[in-house]
């Protein structure tokens, strides 16, 4: 029985995949694909799990010669935006890429387009300009009307930093960390650039959740506060740190060791029971100190450095 038709079929009728060891009936495997290349919904995934089909069995699959085309095109192309060096044609009706590598100190490029030869600059991707400076891209076309302004939930359109793709999200305080599903590029939804792990804490004013960034003011306050504020909070927390951790593991080791678990002996005696309980917590009261000092030896200093170095530096600029 097919799992996506629910229609039993002989075996032949189920071709088997690279990719993984799930099974589809032919006719489902082929309108499934069709939809997704229509849909440039390129790689393809499995019906079934997130493994990608491999570009042989969707060739294999896929009936329609023109499908074949697009779904070639459509590999390429995001293969292309992953590209960093890659950049497009600001042409009308060109999309043609242009691989620079090493172009950011000469940065004029020519489409290799036949008939077309537009030339555009490497930055800031708009028409060659010899004689200014770059031209920030206008914003973003935005889905919300001014007399929508009273719902919470209105979507906005905006475009990727690295490949310009549109991409909507419902304006409603949620996750503002964003995942391209064209070129991959992980960026914030409030600012529009590529993120880094540390993005959204304080130097950043970005929120990892919430409609808008945080003012000037505010996040220059958070930041003086966590500069004056850093060595009580750090000492706070080592204070803190230090007996949960000595006095924990200890007694957590004797809990566990008490409980027992399914790999151990059936039936121990009460000495054996309590010499057991004892050796393990006694391994633990040798073996905790050096987890709190090392512990605190590596998170006081990671700590330390975070608060007056990233954020100095943000108030610095």
């Amino acid at each position: 029985e097919c799992p996506l038709c629910l229609l039993p079929q002989p075996p032949e009728a189920f071709p088997s995949l690279a990719s993984c060891a799930h099974r589809s009936c032919q006719a489902c495997l082929q309108q499934y694909l069709r939809i997704a290349v229509g849909e440039s919904r390129v790689p393809v995934s499995c019906p079934h799990c997130p493994a990608a089909l491999q570009p042989e069995d969707v060739h294999r699959l896929l009936p329609e010669p023109a499908l074949r085309d697009k779904y070639q095109e459509f590999l390429l192309r995001r293969l292309l935006v992953a590209d960093p060096g890659t950049r497009w044609c600001p042409a009308p009706d060109c999309s043609y890429a242009v691989i620079a590598y090493g172009c950011a100190e000469c940065p004029r490029l020519t489409c290799g387009r036949e008939g077309c030869g537009t030339e555009f600059c490497y930055h800031c991707r708009q028409p060659w300009h010899p004689d200014g400076p770059c031209v920030p891209a206008p914003p973003a076309p935005s889905l919300a009307h001014p007399e929508d302004s009273a719902h919470a939930e209105a979507e906005d359109i905006k475009v990727c930093p690295r490949c310009s793709a549109f991409i909507m999200k419902i304006n409603d305080g949620s996750c503002n960390r964003m995942n391209c599903t064209v070129c991959g590029c992980l960026f914030c939804w409030l600012c529009l650039r590529e993120i880094s792990d540390v993005h959204f804490l304080s130097p950043s004013g970005c929120t990892f959740w919430g409609k808008r960034p945080w003012s000037r003011t505010r996040k220059i306050l958070w930041q003086l506060g966590m500069v004056l504020g850093a060595p009580m909070v750090i000492s706070l927390v080592a204070g803190i740190a230090v007996p949960v951790i000595t006095i924990g593991i200890p007694i957590y080791m004797g809990r566990k060791v008490l409980a027992g678990g399914p790999g151990d002996p059936p039936h121990l005696s009460g000495c054996q029971q309590c010499l057991s309980v004892t050796s393990s917590v006694l391994l633990s009261l040798f073996v905790s100190p050096i987890i709190t000092a090392v512990t605190v030896g590596v998170g006081v200093p990671l700590m330390l450095t975070y608060v007056y170095g990233v954020v100095v530096l943000s108030l610095c600029r």
